[in-house]
């Protein structure tokens, strides 16, 4: 197996600019496209959500892979597939598709109560066994099914008991890796009884509430897991409250995980060429980044001054980003001449407590709680510094993104971003900021810190201008992919 003839198909429930839910979205933007670039044929796949806007994103129907048919127990249902390519590439992108399943508005869970949607379990198998089902009908056999966080874990254990005797499938290897330990897809256990053979129900990770959990089922069926930081493989093999129960799994299979960093894609996050914000700039032109600021304010209705850093914040309004921390700090940090525009979305009381700080803080708060790729890079242009407040981030992208839009992130010490950023010490060395204590006032600190090297302005500009002209691509990450991938293969 050489490395031009490792044919991958990449797995997500969510892809920017199609759907996006977290960072693993920002990070199936890139990384298929990464791959592609080290010498792996590339193919994606996803479902076909409702919100998803056909028109827009040019999806076209292929008779051939219409009316396939996905059998489960007692029954067949169809799938149609749609096509293009994703952004920024030629890369072929499958959407799954049945009205039934995927015709409403919503992807599996409720973003905004938390809980999963009636019918969410159907929905899951359906598009797992339908991932198969439209391989068989294409024609094309991958080598490696890479898939993230639990919306295809059932393909494994598919693999070794439903499609176990089918020829098509033989040597297939199946990769899983883990973005949020927290995000699981936990479902009731009845469907999957009802819907597919005993032989699998009995592989499925069922637990004492008659629940499966879709992400732990992957882990123990999955030929080889990842995660994306060094960092955070310790977290969510060690730190009981940043697994959730992924320790336990990892530890009875050995304890093995192998960590591998983002990387950043420079065609789609380019300041010099980016079509979403107002004003293209670069390094040798910062006063083009300061015209997005003033833009950002204004349109926020927030007043403008030379000395107050815009801080961005991007986060879902859940108990796992960090959000919480930011609620509580951000009494303290208006207390500092700064402004802070918050970009996200999720639980409606979380939303609703934000309205009143911001209400409070009239003309340095502001809020975007309406999600848009265009308004999304308009923040990392705009914003002075970005704050990544989440406790267990597993390395995200979101720094790469600010890094390259002159923007310092400002993170917390213990997440697994860290790794990819260096803390600024007294000699004016590093790439950005971090607190260590996860607190309010430990924040609130790190923002004033942050603020009196904001003031020395040559300071500032070489920070900003360093972090923009960092080497951030995917290279050596792509490489240690494929060094799993052909290692799996060989062992095959």
């Amino acid at each position: 197996m050489t490395r031009s003839t490792c044919k991958v198909l990449y797995v997500s429930g969510e892809i920017s600019p199609f759907v996006r839910v977290s960072s693993l979205a920002d990070f199936m933007a890139s990384f298929p496209q990464a791959m592609e670039d080290e010498g792996c044929e590339a193919r994606i796949m996803m479902p076909k959500y409702g919100v998803i806007n056909d028109r827009k994103f040019r999806l076209h129907d292929v008779l051939r892979l219409s009316d396939i048919k996905v059998p489960m127990k007692d029954k067949a249902d169809l799938l149609h597939v749609k096509v293009t390519a994703l952004p920024s590439s030629k890369i072929q992108t499958y959407f799954l598709y049945n009205e039934k399943y995927f015709k409403r508005n919503g992807l599996f869970k409720d973003m905004v109560q938390g809980d999963d949607f009636k019918g969410s379990a159907e929905r899951v198998i359906f598009f797992n066994l339908g991932i198969l089902e439209t391989l068989q009908r294409l024609g094309w056999k991958p080598d490696i099914i890479h898939f993230h966080d639990w919306y295809a874990s059932l393909v494994p254990l598919l693999l070794k008991t439903v499609y176990a005797d089918n020829e098509f499938f033989s040597g297939i290897r199946t990769v899983l890796t883990v973005h949020n330990a927290h995000s699981q897809g936990v479902f009731p256990l009845k469907p999957f009884e009802k819907l597919l053979p005993e032989i699998m129900v009995e592989g499925l990770h069922a637990g004492d509430d008659d629940t499966v959990n879709m992400l732990f089922t992957g882990l123990e069926h999955a030929d080889s897991i990842t995660t994306t930081s060094g960092r955070y493989a310790d977290l969510i093999s060690n730190d009981t409250e940043a697994a959730c129960g992924v320790d336990k799994i990892l530890a009875s299979r050995g304890g093995h995980l192998d960590s591998i960093a983002n990387g950043l894609d420079n065609k789609q996050w380019n300041p010099s060429s980016d079509k979403l914000i107002k004003k293209k700039f670069d390094a040798d032109r910062l006063d083009e980044k300061l015209e997005n600021k003033k833009y950002l304010l204004e349109e926020l209705k927030l007043s403008f001054d030379s000395d107050a850093p815009l801080v961005g914040i991007v986060a879902n309004f859940d108990r796992f980003q960090g959000i919480g921390l930011v609620q509580d700090s951000l009494d303290k940090l208006m207390q500092l001449d700064i402004r802070v525009v918050i970009f996200g979305s999720g639980n409606k009381d979380i939303q609703k407590k934000l309205q009143e700080l911001a209400l409070k803080h009239e003309g340095k708060l502001g809020l975007i709680f309406e999600f848009s790729d265009a308004l999304y890079h308009q923040v990392m242009a705009s914003a002075d510094m970005l704050l990544m407040p989440g406790k267990f981030e597993s390395c995200g992208m979101m720094q790469f993104f600010a890094m390259r839009y002159g923007t310092v992130p400002v993170i917390y010490a213990g997440s697994g971003s860290a790794e990819t950023i260096e803390e600024i010490d007294s000699e004016n060395d590093g790439s950005g900021f971090a607190f260590h204590n996860y607190s309010p006032e430990a924040l609130a600190k790190k923002i004033e810190e942050a603020l009196s090297v904001y003031r020395d302005k040559d300071r500032w500009v070489k920070l900003v201008t360093d972090n923009m002209e960092r080497e951030m691509a995917w290279k050596e990450s792509a490489e240690m992919y494929n060094h799993i991938y052909l290692g799996l293969l060989e062992r095959a």
